[in-house]
């Protein structure tokens, strides 16, 4: 299996987790779910509920807050749901501190993981798209996930912004 990388990015209830799900079930019948989310409270708990039912039987879960390529994923499909929520797990361990530092680990961890022979599938929120914050922090956060989709979105083969539910192709097989 050669590697392949595609991102799937859009806004908060777009369907992206949706359409990267389909899209991994079309490439494998048994695919791999990575989980980055940290579990903040009982809400979340149940939308991470949810989601885990909504997959069938046929999904391998991996709960992974950080560390993805510590995972053998080898000659697999594996969808990483999602970069927002990997990054906020970085964020908050340097205390929104240091956004290049982050950065800089981040991007070095994405790279460690996709050295593997696999098909990965990356969904990420389009968070700066909405106007700048008055928070600080959040100003801070939004530019680190601006630059690591801008970084993703370099090495993707494919990349999809989802809007209202629909797939639209932004980056397709070209030169990465």
């Amino acid at each position: 299996m050669a590697r392949k990388i595609f991102l799937i990015t859009g806004g908060q209830r777009s369907g992206k987790s949706s359409h990267a799900e389909q899209l991994a079930l079309s490439l494998a019948p048994d695919p791999v779910y990575m989980a980055t989310a940290h579990v903040w409270d009982e809400e979340f708990r149940e939308r991470v509920r949810r989601h885990q039912a909504r997959r069938g039987p046929q999904w391998t879960n991996i709960e992974e807050e950080q560390l993805l390529s510590r995972h053998d994923v080898s000659g697999r499909v594996v969808l990483i749901d999602c970069v927002t929520l990997w990054l906020t797990n970085f964020f908050f361990a340097a205390d929104g501190q240091d956004v290049e530092r982050v950065l800089d680990i981040a991007k070095d961890e994405f790279d460690r993981f996709t050295a593997q022979d696999a098909t990965f599938i990356f969904v990420t929120n389009e968070i700066g798209s909405g106007g700048v914050s008055e928070n600080a922090l959040q100003r801070k956060f939004t530019d680190l996930e601006g630059w690591m989709n801008q970084y993703i979105a370099q090495q993707a083969d494919e990349v999809i912004l989802m809007v209202s539910g629909i797939p639209l192709k932004v980056k397709v097989n070209s030169e990465k």
